[in-house]
């Protein structure tokens, strides 16, 4: 089955309407970038676990062009699948986070099945109070709103050239993605720290009062 392309950051995926708040969210996310801390303060939904099928790993490892010497994060890891087959299909290295040690768990046991042991590395922590900066790859299936909370910690922890790919939730008309891709009733979302993005953050600090 072919895949539908296209560029137009104004396509929202259906499952956004289920979201709480997300109408009150998407003028957040159309508003200046300096009102993200405040937003920030506010309280998340829980993510619920839901796992992501082969074949849309296989595509999001794609679209972010994971190879040998990428570190692959995958923020909201479940099973571990994600950087598991980041490693074993690519060779690249990988870190899952979850909060659930149930999750933890069964990630490394899968890790050990598939013997990628010694490439990956599964964390339970907070995704708010971790550091990214490591990560060459982002992966995410999260909710809008945790995207949106998370977004200023990518720009400010990514380094210039890392690459982010959400599963069917994008960050707002505030960074629009530089590829969707529709496969089946999904949709994927690419993309990339640039040095764009960095100045207008020293900018944000710098207007700071």
């Amino acid at each position: 089955m072919s895949d539908d392309r296209t560029t137009d950051p104004s396509i929202v995926h259906e499952r956004r309407i289920l979201l709480h708040g997300g109408a009150a969210l998407a003028g957040l996310a159309l508003a200046p970038a300096m009102t993200l801390p405040a937003f920030a303060q506010r309280p998340l939904p829980k993510v619920p676990y839901v796992t992501t099928p082969q074949d849309i790993v296989d595509r999001m490892l794609s679209m972010a062009k994971v190879g040998r010497d990428d570190v692959v994060y995958d923020l909201g890891c479940g099973d571990g699948r994600i950087v598991i087959s980041a490693a074993r299909r690519y060779g690249a290295r990988g870190v899952g986070i979850d909060l659930d040690p149930e999750r933890i768990r069964e990630a490394n046991a899968n890790a050990r099945s598939a013997g990628v042991q010694d490439r990956v590395r599964f964390r339970q922590a907070d995704l708010f109070k971790t550091d990214f900066s490591p990560a060459t790859v982002v992966m995410l299936y999260l909710l809008f709103e945790v995207n949106l909370q998370l977004m200023p910690q990518l720009w400010r922890q990514l380094r210039v050239g890392a690459r982010v790919v959400s599963h069917d939730f994008h960050m707002g008309a505030q960074w629009p993605p530089e590829q969707i891709v529709r496969m089946r009733d999904k949709t994927l979302y690419a993309w990339t720290i640039t040095e764009e993005l960095k100045q207008e953050l020293a900018q944000m600090r710098s207007a700071k009062p």
